[in-house]
């Protein structure tokens, strides 16, 4: 699947029917949010899980881990939704020099079909939203 990529105008540019047909594909590319399915016990993010539904799918308890930006450089504001799919518990963990903060400090997916985001807001911090717990 390809992204769209930023159109730069120019003053005097006219948005023709062919254009406005694009912007609207590109909209509701914008809309769809891809998977990547994971049926180990550990997995750690890669920069094509940027915009990416990251699939937890294990019996067994399982950890996801969010990598230095040493070794993977996602840009700032980058947003990873984790989805634990499997019965085994997904915790979320933090590379070697990562933060990742969270309401109480929670890294744990609460169960089956939870889920959560990952947002990058600084070279090595990382916030946690969404259905976790201790």
């Amino acid at each position: 699947m390809a992204f769209p990529s930023k159109v730069d105008w120019a003053t005097g540019d006219v948005l023709t029917a062919a254009g406005v047909n694009t912007l609207a594909g590109n909209v509701n590319l914008l809309a769809y949010l891809p998977t990547n399915g994971q049926t180990g016990t550990s997995y750690t993010l890669a920069l094509t899980d940027v915009a990416y539904i990251v699939e937890m799918n294990n019996a067994s308890a399982n950890t996801l881990t969010v990598p230095p930006n040493s070794s993977v450089a996602f840009p700032t504001g980058t947003q990873i939704i984790v989805l634990q799919t499997g019965a085994g518990q997904t915790t979320i963990a933090a590379g070697s020099g990562v933060t990742i903060n969270s309401s109480g400090s929670k890294l744990k997916l609460t169960g089956q079909w939870s889920a959560a985001t990952l947002i990058k807001r600084a070279t090595n911090t990382w916030v946690l939203v969404g259905d976790i717990t201790a």
